[in-house]
């Protein structure tokens, strides 16, 4: 299977230690002063860039429109001692039933009289399969859509807690080309132990099988899977795949976080794209640590999207560059999701937490007003000044040069790598801090 060829060649190159001390941009989190109840927060127009060839505008409700002032996320709690704990090498390749030693310890700790019995947890039934508390398997995701003596069904790891609590869901590789997704939700779930979790992590590293055996972003269509969900029985072949998907698997989360890059030749910093209107989502991500939030509330056929309104909180989780390994960004993410299971309550493990940074509420794409070649004078995570130059454009026939700059103050959360490029090529992405009122 195409795991079992993935999972030595990942073993080979990285470890599943993870790393506290990230080489990553620190937290995005508006901190705010004074009673954050009555606090307003003024909030403008997003660049979304989640398809930057296709940019579109996200409008942020205003307080008075979403009846909620409290949309800006608060400080996260102090730092604490760090600790890492790794799992076994590869407990998908069977099922690990811990169910006896589950049982011993349950009628160990059994409620004295007259208190509540605590809630126990249950069977995962996935994919016509049920997957027992304390074990983790790997399934088969299928949307049957290939020759039928050709199909090759998708993996699916899943690891059921010993403990009860939420779903977890882990989507990479939605575009087939983007990588660094599949490595995070990798490292992630190997080093999960099932004995040790309260709830259930779901995670599809490929969503996009054909796009990734052929180094692809699209689909054998041409087509762009995050674009067509949540799909439907009778459409095209991304409406199917994207239906098939979303009823088999996703319905069964309760969290979501989709895992993408930049398109090709444009490189992102880690960061989450959520929508910051909704309440749930807002407070969804104040569990990442170390990653900006770039306020976006997507649009319809977007995973994410499609997610929030099936009530599942959902954000899209962006990190570095297509086509690579990246083992900074991969840190990051796996860093991320970590404190997201433990600010979840999912395990319990000491975690340092990175100082709170604002969320970009605005964010504008600067583009190549000429032809040329691009050769970038900043760096992705770089805080910037108004009139500041970010690059140039070098006409290699007439040696003109044409510098690029910053419209505002901000910083530099992506970019193009230097490249061939035309008059309108989206260069560089710059977020502006929300502006709070009062501090």
């Amino acid at each position: 299977m195409l795991y079992r060829w993935l999972t030595p060649l990942f073993r080979a190159g990285f470890t599943l230690t993870l790393c506290i001390g990230v080489l990553a941009p620190q937290a995005a989190y508006a901190e705010q002063s004074g009673d954050s109840d009555n606090q307003d927060v003024l909030i403008a127009e997003l660049a979304e860039d989640e398809s930057v060839e296709d940019v579109e505008q996200s409008r942020p409700l205003q307080p008075s429109e979403s009846g909620s002032d409290d949309t800006a996320p608060a400080e996260q709690q102090e730092d604490m001692e760090p600790s890492v704990e790794t799992g076994s090498a590869d407990p998908f390749e069977v099922i690990e039933d811990n169910r006896e030693a589950i049982a011993e310890e349950s009628e160990a700790s059994q409620p004295a009289e007259g208190q509540q019995e605590p809630e126990e947890a249950t069977s995962l039934e996935l994919l016509g399969s049920e997957v027992s508390p304390g074990t983790s398997t790997r399934l088969s995701w299928a949307p049957n859509i290939q020759i039928a003596g050709l199909s090759q069904p998708t993996p699916v790891l899943v690891v059921n807690g010993s403990k009860p609590g939420p779903n977890l869901c882990l989507t990479g590789a939605v575009h087939g080309d983007e990588l660094n997704g599949i490595e995070i939700i990798r490292r992630t779930i190997y080093d999960l132990e099932p004995d040790k979790l309260a709830g259930r992590v779901i995670g599809v590293p490929i969503v996009n099988l054909p796009g990734f055996q052929q180094g692809s972003r699209y689909l054998p269509d041409r087509r762009d899977l995050n674009r067509h969900f949540p799909g439907s029985t009778d459409g095209s072949l991304a409406d199917r795949i994207a239906h098939s998907l979303f009823e088999d698997v996703i319905r069964h989360c309760d969290m979501l976080v989709d895992i993408h890059t930049g398109s090709l030749k444009r490189t992102n910093l880690p960061q989450l794209r959520a929508d910051m209107n909704n309440s749930d989502v807002a407070e969804f991500t104040r569990g990442f640590d170390r990653m900006a939030v770039v306020h976006s509330t997507g649009s319809a056929g977007m995973l994410r999207y499609a997610a929030v309104e099936a009530g599942i909180r959902s954000v899209t989780m962006e990190a570095g560059e297509s086509l690579r390994i990246q083992e900074d960004q991969i840190k990051a993410g796996v860093n991320s999701l970590t404190s997201l299971m433990d600010k979840e309550g999912m395990i319990s493990r000491m975690f340092v937490w990175g100082d709170p940074e604002p969320v970009y509420y605005d964010s504008e794409w600067l583009r190549a007003e000429n032809g040329g070649i691009l050769f970038s004078e900043t760096k992705l995570g770089a805080n910037v000044d108004e009139g500041e130059i970010l690059g140039y454009v070098s006409d290699p026939i007439t040696n003109a040069q044409h510098p690029i700059r910053a419209r505002s103050n901000g910083r530099v959360i992506g970019m193009a790598v230097d490249q061939v490029v035309m008059a309108g090529f989206a260069a560089y992405h710059v977020g502006t801090e929300a502006e709070v009122p009062g501090e």
